[in-house]
Parts: C-alpha cells; sequence; structure tokens
C-alpha cells in the first residue's frame, strides 16, 4: 500500500480550502437572496438581512405564486426551454454525424465555413432585418429557430462521434444498415454522456435568456420569466410600474424582488443532479477527442 508523504496531504488540504472557499462564494449570494426574500419588510429597510431571514414574512411569494403573469410566464418558459432543448440536440446531431465521414465532399470547406461562424456576426441590426424578411417579428418561432444550433456545442458533438469506433459502423454497414439506422441504433444510444451535456448548455441559456424576446417579441404573452423580471428590475424608479407590480412599499420591493429571482433561478438548479453523472464524463470525451 502507497504511504502519501506530508506535503501531498497537505496539498490535499489546500485544494479542499480552495473547494470549500469557491463553494462559498458561489453559495453566499444565494442564500442572501433566499433569506431577503423571506424577511420582513422593516427588518430590509434597516438593512439587517444578511444570511438568515428576519421576520420569516412569506408575502411575496404569495404575490408572485397568485399573480399569473409570472405563473404564465413560467409554464411558457419551461415550455420553451423543453421545445428549444429537443430541437437544438436534433439539429445538433444532424450537423455533427456526416461531418465524420471521410467520403463526404467538401466536408473541408463545410467545416471551416461552420466554425467561421463563430468568431464573425452580422450584428444586431442585420439580424433584426433578417428575422423581419422571413416574417418571424413577433413569433413565437423567433426564440427557437434562430439558436436552435450551437457551432461550440456541434464541434464537442463531433469530436464525441469520432471517438466512437470505426469499426461499429463498418459492421453495421455490411449488415446493410442505413444511414439513419447507424445514427439511431449505434451512435445516440453510445453518446448519452455528450447528449446530456449538451442538453444542459441548451437548456440553461434558453432559460436564462432575453435579449431575442427583448428585441423580437411585442406580444407580453409570449414574453419569457427572465424578461419579465428584466422589465421588473429596470422600471422599478418608475412610480406607475412600481404600483402596478406591488413596489409601492420600499422593503416588499426588495422581498418581492428577491422573491422573483429565486423564483425564476431554483427550476434550472434543480435540473443539474439529474445531467450530473454524465456531465463531466461528456465535457472531457467531446472536448479532447479529434
Amino acid at each position: 500500500m502507497k504511504v502519501r508523504s506530508k506535503s501531498g496531504k497537505i496539498g490535499d488540504w489546500i485544494f479542499v480550502l480552495i473547494c470549500i472557499l469557491v463553494s462559498a462564494i458561489c453559495l453566499l449570494p444565494m442564500l442572501n437572496l433566499l433569506a431577503r426574500s423571506l424577511s420582513d419588510t422593516n427588518a430590509l429597510i434597516k438593512h439587517e438581512v444578511y444570511l438568515w431571514p428576519k421576520g420569516w414574512n412569506l408575502d411575496a411569494y404569495g404575490m408572485v405564486l397568485t399573480d399569473m403573469k409570472y405563473i404564465r410566464a413560467f409554464f411558457w418558459t419551461a415550455f420553451l426551454t423543453a421545445v428549444c432543448t429537443l430541437v437544438s440536440l436534433a439539429m445538433t446531431t444532424l450537423c455533427a454525424y456526416p461531418l465524420i465521414f471521410d467520403k463526404l465532399k467538401g466536408r473541408g470547406a463545410i467545416n471551416i465555413f461552420i466554425t467561421i461562424t463563430m468568431f464573425f456576426n452580422a450584428g444586431a441590426i442585420p439580424n433584426y432585418l433578417l428575422m423581419k424578411a422571413l416574417g418571424l417579428l413577433d413569433n413565437p418561432l423567433v426564440l427557437i429557430l434562430p439558436s436552435c444550433l450551437s457551432v461550440y456545442n456541434m464541434i464537442i458533438m463531433r469530436s464525441f462521434f469520432y471517438g466512437i469506433p470505426e469499426s461499429l459502423r463498418e459492421s453495421a454497414e455490411i449488415d446493410g444498415a442505413s444511414f439513419f439506422t447507424i445514427l439511431a441504433r449505434i451512435y445516440v444510444p453510445l453518446s448519452k454522456p455528450v447528449l446530456a451535456t449538451l442538453a444542459l448548455f441548451y437548456a440553461v441559456g434558453r432559460w436564462n435568456g432575453y435579449s431575442d424576446a427583448l428585441v423580437y417579441m411585442k406580444d407580453k404573452n409570449y414574453y419569457p420569466l427572465q424578461l419579465l423580471l428584466y422589465n421588473i428590475l429596470n422600471n422599478i424608479n418608475s412610480v406607475e410600474v412600481a404600483t402596478q407590480e406591488g413596489f409601492s412599499s420600499p422593503g416588499l420591493s426588495e422581498s418581492l424582488k428577491a422573491a422573483i429571482v429565486m423564483f425564476s433561478t431554483v427550476p434550472i438548479l434543480c435540473v443539474y443532479p439529474w445531467l450530473q453523472k454524465y456531465f463531466i464524463h461528456g465535457v472531457t470525451l467531446g472536448a479532447v477527442k479529434e
């Protein structure tokens, strides 16, 4: 049995302390936000709330959970996230799979063309004019189609496909399997780690996204939850908006803002534990094999 040296044990303890410090840096703001959302308005006005609630006031959550504006935005965002994730995974897989075939004509040029889009973008105004020409302005599809494929995620998927032995594909071809049969029966089942990883990337990106809806959407019924939160926090100084949103009291204003942020943050945090076992495996394999 190998005995670790004293310097090695010290190094392990330093690594543990660094992990604890980083975890605390990430966790403390969330604890402060949770405490503020559950605290009495007087304690918030006096700035007495830090990491533990004072007064235990649930009025802010009561307002959020009984206001149909927030409930509708929550379910619409959840539906949008699910649809975008499925569509994005399908598009990423269908884009990455053909690029692993050496016999694909123009594969090098296609790879270069796709990679260029990672570094060069037309800009906001040309994109807006393009969405207008396509008839996607104020259309829910504008929140799905323009961002349904990430080149970075496609490269991760393609690299993962390269790591799957070609002998599996060749044996399937000998047995008469078609292009899509090989994809569905061999590559997709073997790619669960990278699919779960990319699903998390796409889901988090869509759940937290609001800029596309801010630019392209006018119908408030299709506002995602994050855009609703953005509008509330951005217009907090407006007396009219503050009264409409329940911000007439300074203490309730702070509590309600914290409750809305928690309401929009916790659901996506709950997704990670279900995908954690695939996450590291998918990222490492998909990122280093080429």
